[in-house]
Formats: structure tokens, C-alpha cells, sequence
């Protein structure tokens, strides 16, 4: 770590969000599909939650697990893209410390709450294959309610203290941050102060809530191909594996980007910093966008509804002219 003497400390009223350093010139038309890619999570994610709450027939666990999951992507692609695009498009990258901190909080808090509940989502699954006759039992409206309390609860708990690492730092370098949003090593890295503890707390995060939850995944759908091979019927193993395809999509476009941004950010020192910050981009876009083309693709129950509610809105539309 770079030593702490014969620096000026300064506390940092404001960082400058540069971007995607090494590519400003290419930045207003990297910020073309990423603008897309963000109104398509929109209006994917919000129609997803609209059909889920207004349809009765939908308020089972699985679809319930599935509207949690569509608000996180609103979310945490709500709280980076707009100042993303407003860096790219209006060179607009100031932001207060104190916005920094919030928007860094939230974007580590909604990520984590997103695993758990895809976590969640595979236990749903492991449920209806494997103990089917205590499925209504087990996965109750109000124990439902109750894991994604539990799911905030813990991401809150776990980011809360990351507050209080970046706060105790001084700063005496710049407050230029090469990166579209604040996150938390993006801002340590600016510090003169000794960032070990930073970076072992990140490291033991993404082993111990966000590695756990890839292993209990992984675990759950060990567990669940046992016993979908061990059905006597190959249509009840089609039918039992098509329930799980949409899932198992989604887990694979969470977890591969957030991965592999990681390891990169940590061991690919011969990486270009442009690479880290688009996969950081990419993987708070890409499974937003995704994720409620997948479920509507691949769930009957939804592509029915959500071609219902186009029909109306076509209706009406041709009604009004």
C-alpha cells in the first residue's frame, strides 16, 4: 500500500465519476444498447410484477419468489444506469461522498438480497420435485413473506459495516473515480490509508453470502436431478426439468458475470481496467434485462398473461381512434 507520509489527507465533498476510463470517445455509443437494455428491464420487470400482484391465480410461491426477484433488477438497475447515462451522454459524473456512500450501499445490498433470492427460488423448486405433498405446507404466504424479510435483513446486515470502512479512510490522492457508479473498492482504491480490511471484508462477502448461496444452489439442484432420474415416467422428467430450465437460466446469468467480474477485478491484473468496468456494467444490466424475457418466454402461465394485457392494451387503443 502506497504510505501514508507527506500526504495532504482531505475529506472528499464530491467524487467525478469518469466513466470507462480508455474509452471516452466510444462512450455516447456504448451508451445507445445500454440505454435499451435499461428500458427493457424496465418495462420487462414492472410488467412482470403488474401480472404477478393484479392475477390471483399467480400468488403461489414460485411466482411470488419470481416478483421479488423482478423488483431487485428494477432496483439495482435503477439505482446505477440513470447517472451511468448521464455520465456518458453529459459528461455529468459528479456525485456528493455522502450520494456515493448511499448509492454504493444500496448497489451492494440489492445484489446480495438477489442472490438469496434466487437462492430461495431453488428451494421453492427442490420442494415441489422432491417433497411435493408438503409443498403448500412447508411454503406458506406468510413463511414466504418471512424469507424475503430475511433476505433484506441479512444483505442489510452484511453491507451496513462497509459504510464505516470506507468512512474511516483517508483520502489524499483524487477524487476522479474511474468507474459509471460508486462501489466499494472503487472507492477504497482512492485511499492512502492501509485498505486490507477492505479487501479481505469484500473477499469473505463474496465467499461467505454470495459463494454460500452458489453452493446451496448448486446443492438444491443436485438434490433435484436425483430425484427428477428416479421418476419412472420420461414426460414427468421432461416436465419436472422444464420447471427448473427457467431458473437455472437466470443462475447462470447472475452468478457467471458477477463472477468472473470478481476474479477479474482481484487476479487479472494484466486485464484492462475497461474490461472491469464494462463487466461490472454488464452484470447490473444484462440479467435485468434477461431475466423477465426468460420468465415470460418459458413460463406458460406468464406469456398467457402477458399477451392478454398487450391485447387489451391494443383493444382499447383501437377502440379510442
Amino acid at each position: 500500500m502506497m504510505p501514508t507520509d507527506n500526504h495532504t489527507f482531505f475529506d472528499p465533498v464530491t467524487y467525478m465519476l469518469t466513466g470507462i476510463p480508455g474509452m471516452e470517445e466510444s462512450q455516447v455509443w456504448i451508451s445507445i444498447p445500454f440505454c435499451l437494455m435499461y428500458i427493457v428491464a424496465l418495462l420487462g420487470n414492472s410488467l412482470i410484477i403488474f401480472i404477478i400482484l393484479t392475477e390471483r391465480s399467480l400468488h403461489e410461491p414460485m411466482y411470488l419468489f419470481l416478483s421479488m426477484l423482478a423488483t431487485a433488477d428494477l432496483l439495482l438497475s435503477t439505482t446505477t444506469v440513470p447517472k451511468m447515462l448521464a455520465v456518458f451522454w453529459f459528461r455529468a459524473g459528479e456525485i456528493s461522498f455522502a450520494a456515493c456512500l448511499t448509492q454504493m450501499f444500496f448497489i451492494h445490498v440489492i445484489f446480495i438480497a438477489e442472490s438469496a433470492i434466487l437462492l430461495a427460488m431453488a428451494f421453492d423448486r427442490y420442494v415441489a420435485i422432491c417433497d411435493p405433498l408438503r409443498y403448500t405446507i412447508m411454503l406458506t404466504k406468510s413463511v414466504i413473506g418471512k424469507m424475503g424479510l430475511a433476505a433484506v435483513t441479512r444483505s442489510f446486515c452484511i453491507i451496513f459495516p462497509v459504510i464505516f470502512l470506507v468512512k474511516r479512510l483517508k483520502f489524499c490522492r483524487t477524487n476522479l473515480l474511474p468507474h459509471t457508479y460508486c462501489e466499494h473498492m472503487g472507492i477504497a482504491r482512492l485511499a492512502c490509508d492501509d485498505i486490507t480490511v477492505n479487501v479481505w471484508y469484500g473477499l469473505a462477502v463474496a465467499i461467505l453470502a454470495i459463494g454460500l448461496d452458489a453452493v446451496l444452489i448448486a446443492v438444491s439442484y443436485g438434490l433435484i436431478l436425483r430425484a427428477v432420474f428416479q421418476l419412472p415416467s420420461k414426460d414427468a422428467r421432461l416436465k419436472a426439468l422444464r420447471t427448473c430450465g427457467s431458473h437455472l437460466c437466470v443462475i447462470l446469468m447472475f452468478y457467471t458475470p458477477a463472477f468472473f467480474s470478481f476474479f477479474a477485478h482481484r487476479f487479472g491484473h494484466n486485464i484492462p481496467g475497461y474490461i472491469h468496468i464494462l463487466l461490472a456494467n454488464l452484470y447490473v444490466l444484462i440479467p435485468p434485462m434477461l431475466n423477465p424475457i426468460v420468465y415470460g418466454v418459458r413460463t406458460k402461465e406468464i406469456l398467457k398473461r402477458v399477451i392478454n394485457v398487450f391485447y387489451r392494451c391494443c383493444s382499447r387503443s383501437f377502440l379510442l381512434s
